[in-house]
């Protein structure tokens, strides 16, 4: 009779990201969340109906990965807490590098995708990029990852660290864009719920569009009248903004490369 092997887990961090992590792997029948630590245990509390918390590192129990769930500052020094135990230490970070990580085993696992407590996620279409220094860490942490996502790939600390300045681009200064389209909805009396659907649409076109043969809009048509007319209608950061991302898409155009 097959008997399936879990592999046993402790995740170290109170956060969006962290919650998360304990909630799909409390879900799986492939991974054992052994205990979730956290240096305030009142931020954790609702991570008891997941596994049992602690804020001992010294009361860390045994496990085969300990995942380190915290912001990017605080990982070096709890790493230097792990140094004794015998299983796989792994940060979460999208910029900080593998050396990082104090403990003789060690590993990334960086889920590219923007947590929100309560905002549900599914992990199995979330990419999980990979890394370790050993090869047998390295199918470890393999098995784990594809036990909650169907995305997973290996990749370096200096490949990841490009890949986060990306995901910069493309998430939170999109999203910075969101805002300022809000605001002047707002300031004009316009629902912002009439832009979702463009937003929408422009997402969309990612899956069977490259971002060159997608870019529409006055700068990309070398439009400049219907662009003086807006700079007349914005505020200074408005404008800053404004004159920047046109100033590039023209200068792409002009190039023959566009975005």
């Amino acid at each position: 009779m097959y008997i399936r092997c879990m592999i046993p887990v402790v995740l170290l961090g109170g956060g969006n990201l962290a919650f998360h992590l304990a909630q799909t792997f409390a879900e799986s029948e492939e991974i054992d969340l052994l205990q979730v630590y956290n240096r305030t245990l009142a931020n954790i509390e609702e991570f008891e109906k997941f596994a049992p918390t602690t804020d001992d590192p010294e009361k860390l129990v045994p496990a085969a990965v300990y995942i380190i769930a915290t912001s990017d500052k605080a990982i070096a020094e709890l790493s230097a807490k792990l140094n004794d135990v015998s299983g796989l230490v792994v940060h979460t970070s999208g910029a900080m590098e593998i050396n990082i990580l104090s403990p003789k085993r060690k590993g990334v696992l960086y889920p590219l995708q923007s947590f929100t407590k309560d905002k549900n996620v599914n992990f199995e279409s979330i990419p999980l990029c990979i890394e370790t220094e050993e090869t047998q860490d390295y199918v470890l942490l393999e098995k784990l990852a594809k036990t909650i996502s169907t995305k997973v790939y290996p990749m370096t600390s200096a490949q990841r660290k490009k890949l986060h300045i990306a995901a910069v681009f493309v998430n939170n200064f999109v999203n910075y864009m969101y805002g300022m389209g809000e605001q002047i909805c707002q300031d004009h009396g316009i629902p912002f719920e009439v832009l979702l659907p463009l937003i929408k649409e422009t997402a969309q076109k990612m899956e069977t569009l490259t971002p060159s043969q997608a870019q529409t809009g006055p700068a990309s048509r070398k439009d400049k009248k219907t662009i003086a007319l807006h700079k007349q209608e914005l505020t200074k950061e408005q404008l800053t903004i404004y004159n920047l991302l046109s100033e590039a898409i023209l200068k792409k155009n002009n190039d023959g490369n566009k975005l």
